[in-house]
């Protein structure tokens, strides 16, 4: 009788057990459902860091690029969403990590040089040959912006004025992008310039010395809170003279 109703227990205890593991499964599998269901209504959608500080004219590859998951509607318009738009590309700007890559930012890889690959389209860039004075003694680094100055002699008296404002270098000699902060002798100077832009120069190069200033970032920034942003603007390179010759006076236009 009392191995029978040992028995009897131990198959009880038996089902007992095959029933709360059947129950315990069943939760588990509902509880992982429900997740996978929230994350799902969730609708995050991928989006690309910068994983590493990008300088300006690198070669954008995997190591630079972090992906996170962000709600659509915080995903700004032009966001990288997927890394082959930019593998491969060039930085136009310097990108600080963590900070969300934008399309605009990158140009396609092209054959050549990288400064070639850096020039906006329908800008032009043309170099200006400067000392160490001319250059600003030096404090020129790529990403300034400068005006340009040209001086002419006209009978035998100096003339000087701004020829073209606001252009921005893309190079200084042969560097296109650089981390440094002091002063660096340079002897050229690359700068970006529309088609009509780089004629004026050409031809102001061959007339008489040029010379770049350069220009305080928050001056262009102040601008374009006051106005819409605006292209360099070509001032035109003439002057009225007066001309005595006795008693008769004479205005005459000189082209500079």
């Amino acid at each position: 009788m009392f191995n029978t109703r040992t028995f009897i227990l131990i198959i009880f205890a038996a089902i007992l057990a095959v029933v709360a593991g059947l129950m315990a499964n069943n939760w588990i599998q509902n509880q992982t459902q429900s997740v996978a269901e929230t994350d799902s209504d969730s609708g995050l959608v991928p989006v690309f860091t910068a994983g590493l500080e990008i300088p300006y004219g690198q070669t954008v590859d995997a190591q630079h690029l972090k992906q996170i998951d962000m709600p659509p509607e915080l995903v700004p318009n032009g966001a990288v969403q997927n890394q082959d738009q930019v593998l491969g590309q060039i930085a136009q700007s310097s990108i600080l990590k963590g900070e969300i890559l934008m399309q605009a930012r990158f140009s396609e890889s092209v054959e050549g040089s990288t400064l070639a690959a850096l020039i906006e389209p329908t800008m032009r860039a043309i170099t200006v040959r400067v000392n160490d004075v001319v250059g600003v003694a030096g404090f020129l680094l790529p990403g300034n912006r400068v005006d340009m100055l040209a001086s002419r002699i006209v009978n035998k008296r100096a003339y000087t004025q701004t020829l073209i404002e606001d252009l921005k270098v893309l190079a200084v000699d042969q560097t296109a992008t650089t981390n440094e902060k002091d002063p660096v002798i340079v002897r050229a100077v690359t700068i970006e310039v529309t088609p009509e832009q780089a004629e004026v120069i050409v031809k102001a190069k061959s007339e008489g010395p040029i010379q770049l200033t350069l220009r305080n970032p928050k001056d262009r920034d102040a601008m374009a809170k006051k106005a819409p942003p605006k292209k360099a603007r070509v001032r035109s390179a003439s002057r009225s003279v007066t001309i005595i010759r006795g008693t008769s006076v004479q205005d005459s236009k000189i082209n500079l």
